[in-house]
């Protein structure tokens, strides 16, 4: 793998505890992978043979009900895993994988790191940490959800995108509109409607590009109370 790919790994959620000595066992038996953008990395209801952390780009996951809706359930960045869980119950993953840009991730055999769990407390250790994390980010969704309008949620999801601590930002949509919504747990209508708000609160958007005219206001709309959210 290419230093710049080794070193993702070695800052990933999942491997960022793990010692030096442990790690090189670990990245020793990873295999970097590259994927177009649509392109299925695996099905739900597929043998989970693998752990991955993304290197580069955006992957989703997302369930597919019997009437063939789809539900988005997370949608990660470089750094991410997914699938230790499921992997180390040797189970079958629940949802199903997609790169939603040209990506590059680290595959690591599922084998491979249950007899390193067996054998370093470390893996363990990482293991928990990183479905914590996890946990923790679905928690986190599930608050929003109850707790703030949809402007409030989109002005979060700008918010966590903005390279920018303070002042003007522009930021880069990294996915379509549609995926945006579906992340949010929206209706693509309801993200328009959403984004039209935010223009009181200095939010431009053209195509993918969103200009923020003072990250410290957005992030103030963000955390402020629904109902006075919602009268606005």
């Amino acid at each position: 793998m290419k230093p710049e790919i080794v070193e993702t790994a070695r800052r990933s959620i999942l491997l960022s505890t793990v010692p030096e000595p442990v790690l090189g066992h670990v990245l020793g038996a990873a295999q970097q992978r590259e994927y177009s953008r649509g392109e299925t990395i695996f099905l739900q209801g597929e043998k989970a043979e693998a752990i991955y952390i993304i290197a580069s780009g955006w992957v989703k996951l997302f369930r597919v009900s019997p009437n063939g809706t789809e539900a988005v359930v997370s949608i990660f960045s470089k750094g991410h895993s997914f699938g230790e869980a499921v992997a180390f119950q040797r189970g079958r993953y629940p949802v199903a994988a997609q790169a939603v840009t040209n990506c590059a991730l680290i595959r690591i055999s599922a084998d491979v790191f249950l007899r390193l769990l067996h054998e370093s407390p470390e893996i363990a250790i990482a293991m928990l940490s990183a479905a914590y994390r996890h946990l923790q980010q679905h928690v986190i969704q599930i608050e929003a959800l109850k707790a703030q309008t949809g402007a409030q949620r989109v002005a979060e999801f700008l918010l966590e995108l903005a390279p920018c601590a303070a002042g003007p930002c522009e930021v880069t949509l990294p996915y379509d509109k549609a995926l945006i919504a579906g992340s949010l747990g929206m209706k693509p209508e309801s993200l328009s409607r959403a984004f039209a708000k935010l223009r009181d609160q200095g939010v431009k958007v053209r195509q993918n590009q969103a200009a923020i005219a003072d990250i410290f206001a957005l992030r103030n709309f963000a955390a402020e109370d629904p109902a006075t959210a919602w009268s606005r």
